[in-house]
């Protein structure tokens, strides 16, 4: 078959969003930006200070950071990359931590001086760590997303700078390439050995925590509630596992999970629900693959113009996404498909975020429950329309609406929910 014209740029989108990370990826980036540090200083740090933006802080506040014996916060987070982080494993700096690390961590944060600041300037995602020893400082600087290493320095040494906010990884692939037409054709024309890797690794990690979650013992356990008060119906059972995926992971569970668009959250939501439906109508493994391709790359595509931290829950967009992949396994036409992100993002688009934590996997179930509502509106030509609100005149205009509103619009937002946090 034929392949669209940005066939292998959709595959290197694929590839760089799809990546492992363990725990929440906020503190998780906190902890390679402290474990860069430490390497570059060659010793153990005697201070730390943590320059971090107010989206940082907000997602940080309240998670539990895993491998650290249930530890919150910065100074945690910090703290598990200086002892424990091993710096070549990226987001993954947290999954080699020893008992006898865990142990140390506390000792270290009662014998290291600790200082965490608000760093000036809009960015919305930066992260700078220095640490101090013997006279001796480094420091590692992320901007803009998370394994976006911008500089390692050592006293006045810059041992690394990257060229034009380039990934210490690759450069990112042009997202403005994306659109839901394109997606749709990509999915219809993938070669599907081209994409089996990354997507066959986000099944195999996000089912495994999701089936972790549903055991139960992790935070207020929404996916196991929802089970049990609505029973084990199709959309109670795609809500719940993604929630529970949630519930794992925003309380310290260790292990893995593939992300989307930064987000191990985002990542679980676009991906589980349609995991579940494709097992439930005995869909190939093929028509999987493509369908997650599906709901991964509308994902992307309405986080673009979101950006990677937003007073915008990012759920929504993966819950949007989810639904897509639904419906494509439905063998649905693309018009359905539009109409279906039109509906759910006319559905939901007012749920804020406000910091990683337990409460995440309630907004999740809210998302994936929105999208199911979307695309059952869509099936029978039902759904909101042109100028009604957010709502544009296609799908690619209300994509480009919430953007809008979610990355200007909802900036003071932004600052009056972490203001409410911190008790200002």
């Amino acid at each position: 078959m034929k392949h669209t014209p940005h066939y292998e740029s959709y595959l290197k989108i694929l590839e760089e969003e799809l990546i492992p990370a363990m725990g929440c990826t906020e503190p998780i980036a906190v902890a390679l930006a402290a474990a860069k540090a430490t390497e570059a200083l060659g010793a153990t740090p005697e201070a730390c200070r943590v320059e971090v933006s107010g989206n940082i802080i907000k997602n940080v506040k309240a998670v539990t950071v895993p491998n650290t014996g249930g530890m919150k916060g910065l100074e945690a987070a910090a703290a598990a990359g200086i002892v424990g982080g091993r710096p070549d494993l990226g987001l993954e700096v947290l999954s080699r931590v020893t008992k006898e690390e865990i142990a140390e961590m506390a000792q270290f944060l009662k014998t290291c001086s600790m200082q965490v600041l608000p760093s000036g300037g809009d960015r919305v995602f930066y992260i700078l760590v220095t640490v101090a020893a013997g006279g001796h400082t480094a420091d590692c600087e992320i901007v803009d997303f998370h394994t976006n290493i911008t500089q390692i320095r050592k006293d006045d040494k810059i041992l690394f700078q990257n060229q034009e906010g380039a990934s210490t990884q690759t450069a990112q692939t042009d997202r403005s390439v994306l659109s839901v037409q394109e997606i749709l054709k990509f999915a219809d024309t993938l070669d599907v050995p081209d994409v089996a890797p990354v997507l066959e690794r986000q099944i195999a990690y996000n089912t495994a925590i999701s089936q972790e979650g549903l055991k139960g013992g992790w935070g207020a356990e929404m996916g196991r509630t929802l089970l049990k008060l609505h029973g084990d119906s199709l959309p109670t059972k795609l809500r719940a596992a993604a929630a529970a995926g949630s519930d794992a992971r925003m309380n310290g569970c260790e292990l893995p999970v593939v992300i989307v668009s930064g987000s191990g959250n985002q990542g679980m939501t676009a991906s589980l629900p349609v995991i579940e439906y494709a097992e439930a109508i005995g869909a190939d493994h093929e028509a999987l693959l493509r369908a997650l391709a599906v709901s991964d790359l509308i994902t992307i595509h309405q986080k673009t113009g979101i950006g990677r931290l937003s007073a915008f829950c990012g759920a929504t967009s993966a819950g949007c996404g989810a639904a897509c992949g639904i419906a494509y396994l439905d063998g649905a036409k693309a018009e359905v498909i539009a109409k279906t992100i039109v509906n759910t993002l006319g559905i939901c688009s007012g749920m804020v975020c406000d910091g990683a934590k337990s409460s995440c996997a309630a907004k999740i179930a809210a998302a994936v429950e929105a999208g199911l509502d979307g695309y059952e509106m869509a099936k029978t030509d039902l759904g909101f329309v042109n100028g009604e609100g957010i709502i544009g005149a296609d799908v690619e205009q209300t994509i480009f609406n919430v953007g809008r509103m979610a990355r200007q619009g909802m900036r003071h937002t932004d600052e009056e929910i972490l203001n409410i946090m911190l008790g200002l």
